[in-house]
């Protein structure tokens, strides 16, 4: 094979088994879903316990102010009353730390939590933290969350521009805000 196509294969490659690996061994449907305690973009703690009795949009994200992230939160954002109506509550997640969060909230007017995750331990949990370009971040990937603390969907592929609407689509058909 030539070289320079090999070093740039093999490594795709292995990033593909490794996260397929990850998928294999991460949270499953049905099950209990692993609690947490981080800060928000205030310093405020949040665990999944606080939601008790609502459905939880659990979204994980690479990096505050990077295009993929900011598209994906403005469509929860603009979403937000069509969740509420859902009895749903949108937590976003990232490895940023409590100040970056502040900004990026400010930024963009986002009347939802932002968790930092900054040691990365419910990343872990979640099966979401990988190595990206050199940093470790937490996957784009997300989780809804039934109102008794057990997993009923999990997306491991999210497209920003259309995400928010896709949850929004499942939530109805799991029976939210009925």
């Amino acid at each position: 094979m030539n070289r320079s196509v090999s070093r740039f294969l093999y490594p795709a490659i292995a990033l593909l088994l490794g996260s397929l690996a990850v998928a294999d061994g991460g949270v499953e449907i049905g099950a209990p879903a692993p609690e947490f305690e981080l800060p928000d973009q205030e310093g405020q703690l949040h665990s999944l316990e606080d939601y008790r009795d609502h459905w939880v949009v659990l979204y994980f994200y690479p990096k505050d102010e990077t295009p993929g992230c900011t598209t994906e939160a403005c469509e929860f954002r603009d979403n937000i009353f069509a969740f509420r109506k859902l009895n749903a509550q949108i937590l976003g997640v990232s490895l940023d730390d409590v100040e970056s969060h502040r900004k990026f909230a400010e930024n963009h007017g986002l009347p939802f939590p932002l968790l930092a995750d900054s040691e990365g331990t419910t990343a872990d949990a979640y099966g979401v933290k990988t190595k990206m370009m050199g940093w470790t971040v937490a996957k784009r990937q997300t989780f809804i969350i039934d109102p008794q603390g057990n997993v009923a969907r999990h997306y491991e592929k999210v497209d920003p521009d259309e995400h928010a609407a896709e949850v929004l689509a499942e939530l109805e058909a799991l029976g939210a805000g009925n």
